[in-house]
């Protein structure tokens, strides 16, 4: 088994010793030991893009009586075919407020409450009205166009699991129950930096050698989309002791560290020394198995976790998606699964065997199955972020496909994912 310590003596990483990322994974779990989801209650207001902490039960039987499917004429189907006296009409809103009287009908709307005295809805179309009756020229069977007691939810049913993440349906759920006041995790907030003398802020001009930062805000729209908050922090220079100052009070402001950039092995890259100067237990794994992002960093300090991604844009948001949501996702209290793409290759490929690669791929939705091409990633490409509409997971056990081979494609965590 691989050790979880991958670097030589000298400088630069051992590859025979590098974890595949499921391995990282592991190791890093087992001694992590992260402090977890924290439990809030919220207002319904506020549970969109939350994760619930318990389970969500119906209270009682919905719809609470038979309603009607169609708009009609609510019936006594043994009555069938027949003429029937028109008695009245049933509102939304509120229920007939007595028996109908044997061979007489009501006029009902869609979703209206089925009458004492009806067990069936005939839909306008199928009845022939004259004056003050209603004529039914065929046998309705009971429960024709009728929604039953509990046909939507149970008293007692499960409905949401803890760890499920709040969205549209699932508010329009919670409202029907009647749940203001919803059991969820608090979002944690992740502190996001990023490393490099090279790097100025979004809003700078750059000079020639410089940059501005785009990993910070690319890693903030996955961080958002996978229920967590973020904590925009200063750039982190290629100096130890601010690199260090700057580490210690992300930690003491958040809930976990992503810091892109400087964990690679070159005589600049500060990440790993310094996270290990905080606390314990450090540094857990330092590189994977893995293209690109072979020099990630999973770390943790305090039951915090800290996490070290490449400087390349493209490579930063793949690490964060295929490899570290999980870690994301043990503080936010449930794992959001990024949307895939199925299709089929568009040319030939090859990769290393034994290796995992996260391959940046662009999709054409216009063939009937999808076509799916890979884009060749290089150092510092951001706008390859816009072009590419996803990235493939080719395993270790892969090492060529040919064009038109099955594969499905993962999308970024952007927007609202």
């Amino acid at each position: 088994m691989r050790g979880t310590n991958a670097l030589l003596p000298g400088g630069g990483f051992d590859v025979d010793r590098l974890l595949a990322p499921g391995q990282a994974l592991i190791a890093y779990f087992a001694r992590a030991q992260l402090a977890g989801p924290k439990p809030e209650r919220v207002a319904l207001a506020q549970a969109w893009g939350r994760v619930l902490a318990d389970s969500i039960v119906a209270d009682s039987d919905y719809p609470a009586a038979a309603r009607s499917s169609m708009d009609g004429f609510a019936v006594d189907s043994a009555r069938t075919p027949g003429t029937f006296r028109i008695a009245g009409d049933v509102r939304m809103g509120s229920v007939w407020p007595r028996a109908v009287e044997p061979g007489a009908a009501l006029r009902i709307p869609t979703g209206g409450s089925l009458p004492d005295g009806c067990d069936a809805v005939v839909p306008i179309e199928d009845a022939l009205v004259d004056g003050e009756s209603v004529r039914v020229d065929r046998a309705v069977p009971a429960g024709d166009c009728v929604q039953p007691r509990a046909a939507d939810m149970r008293a007692g049913e499960p409905l949401l699991a803890a760890g499920t993440f709040v969205g549209a349906a699932e508010l329009g759920v919670l409202a029907t129950l009647g749940m203001v006041d919803v059991p969820t995790y608090r979002q944690p907030v992740f502190a996001v930096l990023s490393s490099g003398d090279e790097l100025v802020e979004a809003s700078a001009s750059p000079v020639l050698g410089q940059i501005r930062d785009s990993n910070r805000w690319a890693i903030a729209g996955a961080l958002q989309s996978m229920g967590a908050r973020v904590l925009h922090l200063p750039i982190v220079p290629d100096e130890p002791a601010a690199a260090a100052a700057m580490l210690r009070d992300a930690l003491d402001q958040a809930d976990g560290v992503i810091l892109t950039g400087g964990s690679s092995v070159g005589a600049r890259d500060l990440t790993p020394r310094i996270v290990n100067s905080l606390g314990e237990p450090g540094v857990i794994v330092h590189g994977l198995r893995v293209k690109p992002g072979k020099p990630t960093v999973l770390a943790a300090i305090d039951g915090k976790p800290v996490i070290g991604l490449p400087g390349n844009p493209t490579s930063a948001l793949a690490i964060l998606t295929a490899v570290a949501a999980p870690i994301v996702a043990a503080l936010v209290g449930g794992l959001k699964r990024p949307l895939t793409i199925a299709g089929v290759l568009a040319e030939a490929y090859e990769k290393r065997a034994g290796w995992t690669w996260l391959v940046p791929v662009a999709v054409d939705e216009r063939p009937e199955t999808p076509e799916i091409r890979p884009l060749a990633l290089h150092s510092g490409s951001v706008s390859l972020l816009a072009r590419a509409d996803g990235f493939l997971t080719l395993g270790e056990a892969v090492s060529s496909l040919p064009a038109g081979a099955p594969v499905r494609a993962t999308r970024f965590f952007v927007g609202g994912s």
